[in-house]
């Protein structure tokens, strides 16, 4: 199971907090592909991935047991 956690305006979109995902392996850019499918808002929105608490590139493997946040940009001064 992958760990997906929805930080900030995320939460709000899906409805929840975390959420567990049934893959044994997965690229960030699979994963996106896969949140832009079950939440269509996704598109239109710049989502940064962390796994295991270090920002990742689309092409980073996650894996089963490894925890993901989804975190929205941050703004302010």
């Amino acid at each position: 199971m992958i760990r997906v956690l929805y930080f900030a305006g995320l939460r709000d979109l899906t409805g929840k907090a975390e959420e567990l995902i049934d893959r044994p392996e997965w690229t960030v850019r699979e994963l996106m592909d896969w949140a832009k499918a079950v939440y269509p808002e996704f598109n239109h929105r710049t989502v940064f991935v962390a796994v295991n608490e270090e920002y990742a590139q689309q092409e980073h493997v996650i894996l089963a047991g490894d925890t993901i946040a989804m975190i929205p940009p941050v703004s302010g001064g």
